[in-house]
């Protein structure tokens, strides 16, 4: 285990509860979850997918209600209220349908505030959200400031919080006390590369991971020609991943997330490197079958980045003192 895997490892686990609830929607295996426990919130999450409910059921000391959300879906009471709507409606490598997509869980989100009035509203998304779909986006931003919310909002880089991936994603907070704007956690000062992440695995074959065929290896070099990509998107050790999404890490894709191993020989990432990638702890344990795993880690919020946004709620929205657990500068 790499001292990175450690560290992570040691912040995310639970801090002492501090009254505070929590319910999150769309809530996957427990990713954004994962970053308010390690600041003491109580978690309740709401996720149809069977596997990645029992992931976070058994991971997390909240519980996950397996269930589909709409806007008729009743929630227990909650001082916050967090999502992470389905991002398929706003990827730019979708159709970007946005609110004509049924997968589109806004609806469901913005009627969970009216119903609950929570001290404080989160979401995320792809950053695609407030381009090509701007005129929604803002639609729903004028939503939430209608349900009586001040709001700030700010597109994140994982990698400048101490994640070793780049991976941009909206976040958009709203406070009840209207006095108030949420003030985004400073940026960590330097980044994490996959080698102090997941440590140098060009000679590591690890059971769950694939060797590619040269069927394979023709059929990303034809994807890399069309794309007009200069060098190879092998992961590079010396510098965070690319994003990491349930397509490029579980499908067999000519973008497929993989490395390159020193006989030249290319294989996949395994559930665990994915994970490490996505800053999830070394003790938590995903259910389902391997491409069902992939796809929960794809998809979720890294615990990390949560974790600073969590702390920083904290501290902003409740008067608390920040949960100071030991963080190397670095991570490494």
């Amino acid at each position: 285990m790499t001292k990175y895997s450690k560290t992570i490892s040691e912040i995310l686990k639970p801090s002492p509860l501090n009254g505070l609830k929590v319910v999150d929607l769309f809530a996957g295996c427990g990713g954004l979850s994962l970053g308010f426990e390690a600041v003491g919130f109580e978690t309740l999450g709401y996720e149809m997918c069977n596997h990645a409910s029992k992931s976070y059921e058994n991971n997390l000391n909240g519980s996950c209600i397996n269930q589909e959300i709409n806007e008729e879906t009743n929630y227990s009471a909650a001082d916050i209220l967090i999502a992470g709507p389905p991002c398929q409606p706003y990827s730019v490598a979708g159709k970007q349908e946005g609110k004509k997509d049924g997968r589109n869980g806004f609806p469901a989100f913005l009627k969970a505030i009216q119903d609950l009035q929570p001290n404080v509203c989160i979401f995320e998304n792809v950053r695609g959200l407030v381009y090509k779909n701007k005129n929604y986006f803002n639609k729903i931003i004028g939503s939430i400031k209608k349900a009586g919310y001040s709001v700030n909002y700010k597109v994140l880089n994982a990698n400048e919080y101490g994640i070793p991936q780049n991976r941009q994603r909206i976040f958009v907070i709203g406070l009840r006390d209207t006095s108030k704007e949420f003030q985004f956690p400073e940026k960590l000062t330097k980044t994490v590369a996959v080698q102090n992440a997941i440590g140098r695995i060009r000679t590591k074959f690890p059971k769950d991971s694939v060797l590619l065929n040269s069927n394979m290896d023709r059929y990303i070099l034809k994807y890399e020609i069309a794309s007009n990509c200069v060098n190879p998107r092998d992961l590079h050790f010396e510098k965070p991943s690319r994003t990491l999404t349930c397509r490029n890490l579980s499908g067999n894709t000519g973008d497929m997330i993989r490395i390159k191993l020193k006989d030249g020989q290319r294989r996949t990432l395994s559930v665990r490197e994915a994970a490490t990638l996505q800053s999830f702890p070394s003790w938590f344990k995903f259910t389902g079958s391997k491409t069902n795993k992939l796809k929960q880690v794809g998809n979720a919020v890294p615990p990390l980045l949560s974790y600073f946004i969590a702390n920083s709620i904290r501290q902003q929205a409740f008067g608390l003192p920040l949960i100071n657990k030991h963080i190397d500068s670095e991570l490494v």
